[in-house]
């Protein structure tokens, strides 16, 4: 479900709500909601709907997607889940809605291999605001890492240089180095290549390091701010 910077249909999407997602309403508007995200203190708007009341989450998707049996839809990346009955292969997380349960982890399961977790992505569209399949935009795609670890990090690139010290210039990058530019960030996934969500690109992306930095100084005239270790 997408977030909206105004209670506007004309609005801009600052962020998504994922399935299971725990939110706040703090005020009605028309045919919108005010709320607060639990996870990250995200404030935005969203269509009213009918929402259910806190669920007892217990598991988690663990791939890109996941078909709902029967349907043509399918739940995201860390959708979270309650398991209301079991059959075969399948759990039901919904009446009559059956997953694969090789699809899905118990909430507490973490991945360290970060590659792993953002090569999920690799090709998928880049889009403002997306944390999905559908599309995503580079501080999604760091996010969902460590929202999938239980570890807190901000949905912004604004917010997240902010919270991890680091470096403002570095020679020689190593796997697991965050690069982060003014409204952009990368993960360097080895000494020489880094992945990301590039807008000009318009999906995510492999790219050499050194490149990469050279290209975004050219074409956006941005200098790198700060190098973090994830």
């Amino acid at each position: 479900m997408n977030i909206f910077e105004t209670p506007s249909n004309n609005s801009k999407i600052s962020s998504q709500i994922l399935y299971g997602e725990e939110f706040k309403i703090l005020k009605k508007k028309k045919n919108f909601l005010k709320i607060k995200t639990i996870y990250d203190n995200y404030y935005g708007y969203i269509k009213k709907s009918k929402f259910k009341k806190k669920i007892n989450f217990t598991h988690k998707v663990k791939v890109l997607k996941t078909k709902i049996n029967k349907s043509s839809n399918y739940l995201p990346f860390l959708s979270k889940i309650e398991i209301l009955d079991r059959k075969k292969n399948y759990v039901m997380f919904e009446k009559n809605k059956w997953i694969k349960n090789k699809d899905i982890c118990k909430i507490s399961e973490k991945e360290k291999n970060f590659r792993k977790i953002f090569q999920l992505f690799l090709n998928c569209k880049y889009k403002w605001g997306g944390k999905t399949y559908k599309g995503i935009d580079c501080s999604a795609l760091i996010q969902l890492y460590y929202k999938y670890n239980n570890r807190f990090f901000p949905r912004d690139t604004i917010d997240q240089i902010k919270i991890k010290k680091g470096l403002f210039r570095k020679n020689n990058y190593k796997k697991g180095d965050i690069i982060f530019w003014k409204g952009h960030v990368a993960v360097c996934i080895s000494n020489k290549e880094l992945i990301h969500a590039y807008g000009p690109k318009k999906k995510v992306i492999v790219m050499p390091i050194n490149k990469t930095i050279d290209r975004i100084k050219k074409t956006a005239n941005l200098k790198v701010r700060k190098i973090c270790i994830i």
